[in-house]
């Protein structure tokens, strides 16, 4: 049971204390990776490759051993998950800054809520109105709980410590290179298609969660969730973010989705459901969903982790 209490007392400590503030082990590889991609770079795949391959593997390495030899000390075992658990989650971070923009809309100031949204998207927030911020805020909450919380959740339920160090990794590398801009388009294919790959199930898990413990915080339905998730999703360029991003608007009978600016490039990104625009009245209500989601991806960890953890340690 070492793992899976290693991943409630992760969620616990994500939940309570959110990202630490200073020596964040995940902007210590943030800044290694900007450091090999200096020496590797090179205007093609095979380059990106290389620097997804220099930085993954080394960590799953370390994370194999390690889980290896901790599964003989529950103890040690239940407070290195949690550690990692902890700096792999961005939960409640991410929930303080959609309760910030909430904030700021609600008292009228749209240049602050345009200024504290750029932390959460990479599009362009300078001329979004009040409704555009609000869409920015929600599209982020929907897309980051499945990145920043049940994604991790389930690696590490499956893999314990090295499912959670190497998919940070690849999530973080795909946050940083993974772009369609000039100098990324091919050196970040490599990550930008290996996060789609570790994500394909965790969208659809907190998808399905959405649907299913959404309702109650909007007008929508599951029924009619669904319909989004089926009719709408696959516009979206993210074979990802169009799951879990529609089924937050379905289930909140709210539209999300449209046409975005990212560094002067604009990208139609479909839109997802059928309700009216959202509004800055709806980011509280997906807040909570982004909870009662996480809620639920850890359940499914546990879960996944238990029936791991039963067929002994690995020899």
């Amino acid at each position: 049971m070492s793992r899976a209490l290693g991943l409630l007392a992760g969620w616990l400590l994500d939940r309570a204390l959110g990202d630490p503030r200073r020596w964040h082990p995940v902007a210590g590889f943030g800044s290694a990776a900007a450091a090999v991609e200096k020496v590797v770079y090179r205007d093609a795949r095979v380059a990106g490759v290389v620097h997804v391959l220099a930085l993954v593997a080394p960590l799953a390495a370390v994370g194999t051993v390690a889980e290896g030899r901790l599964q003989r000390h529950p103890v040690l075992h239940t407070a290195a998950t949690a550690a990692v658990t902890w700096a792999a989650l961005g939960g409640r971070s991410l929930d303080r800054e959609a309760g910030t923009i909430s904030a700021q809309l609600g008292a009228g100031d749209l240049g602050a809520a345009r200024r504290q949204v750029r932390n959460l998207v990479g599009r362009d927030p300078s001329r979004l109105d009040a409704d555009g911020v609000a869409r920015a805020c929600i599209e982020s909450l929907a897309e980051n709980t499945s990145d920043a919380v049940t994604a991790p959740l389930l690696w590490g339920g499956a893999l314990g410590l090295p499912g959670l160090l190497a998919y940070r990794a690849v999530n973080t590398l795909d946050a940083m290179v993974g772009h369609r801009s000039p100098r990324y388009l091919r050196f970040g294919w490599a990550a930008a298609r290996l996060d789609d790959v570790v994500n394909w199930v965790p969208a659809r898990v907190a998808g399905v969660a959405a649907v299913a413990f959404g309702t109650g915080l909007g007008s929508g339905s599951r029924g009619e969730a669904m319909d989004v998730v089926r009719r709408d999703a696959p516009a979206h360029p993210s074979p990802n973010g169009g799951v879990v991003e529609g089924a937050f608007a379905g289930i909140l009978g709210v539209s999300i989705g449209g046409t975005n600016v990212y560094d002067g490039r604009v990208e139609n990104r479909g839109v997802l459901g059928r309700g009216p625009a959202a509004t800055a009245r709806d980011i509280d209500p997906s807040r909570r969903l982004a909870t009662r989601v996480g809620l639920a991806s850890l359940a499914v960890a546990a879960l996944v982790a238990s029936l791991v953890e039963r067929r002994g340690p690995r020899t």
